[in-house]
């Protein structure tokens, strides 16, 4: 896997979608605000189109980003019950006055959470992509599928791969973070470079899935 040519590319993906393009850009913005919209647009993206899709269609663009939203949250839900599993004894065991057993229900609760956060992005990473790339909503839970392509793709180099798209997303907020500490104008510009970062990803992950053919 060429990671520095799909940097390359996923750059120039987003940077071709918006500069020069100023009223499209503005129309990110607005639909970065008017959140599912958004995610709709990179959902377009997950589809494997290029150039970047013109920002149309809205209603369209809002229900793929619930559709969107709905596969994240039933994805989430081992996490939630692990939460429970943990945290809910922890919160009577500090009522009853044994905080060292609060905390160490905690402690082990944060860890399974952090574990099973992370098997759970990887295959979800490659369910969100399915789903586009297939349009049906059942195809973001085919396991089988979804497993046997994270094979083809090579565990190791996936894990890389994404790895390094959370390095540029570290880094993406400590620019942002430094851009909203200044008066006024600061908060404007995070808001103008938040779609950029997102059309960035969205294009770096289907590269992710188009580097080996996807299963039936």
């Amino acid at each position: 896997m060429d990671y520095g040519n799909m940097l390359g590319d996923s750059f120039s993906y987003a940077k071709d979608a918006v500069w020069g393009k100023w009223v499209q850009w503005i129309l990110l913005v607005i639909s970065t605000i008017i959140f599912p919209v958004i995610m709709g647009y990179m959902v377009r993206i997950y589809s494997g189109v290029k150039p970047a899709p013109e920002v149309e269609g809205w209603v369209g663009l809002f229900i793929d980003g619930l559709k969107l939203l709905i596969i994240g949250f039933i994805y989430a839900i081992p996490v939630f019950i692990v939460m429970g599993i943990f945290f809910i004894p922890a919160f009577f065991a500090g009522n009853n006055g044994d905080p060292m057993l609060a905390l160490g229900s905690i402690g082990i609760g944060l860890l399974v959470m952090f574990i099973v956060a992370i098997l759970i992005t990887l295959v979800s990473a490659i369910g969100t992509i399915r789903f586009a790339q297939k349009d049906s909503m059942g195809q973001a839970f085919a396991f089988g599928a979804i497993l046997e392509h994270i094979g083809k793709i090579g565990w190791g180099s996936y894990i890389i791969a994404l790895i390094i798209l959370w390095i540029v997303g570290f880094v993406f907020g400590l620019v942002t973070s430094v851009l909203n500490a200044i008066p006024v104008i600061g908060w404007l510009i995070s808001l103008f470079l938040y779609p950029v970062w997102g059309i960035f990803a969205a294009r770096y992950m289907t590269l992710i899935y188009e580097s080996a053919p996807a299963p039936a």
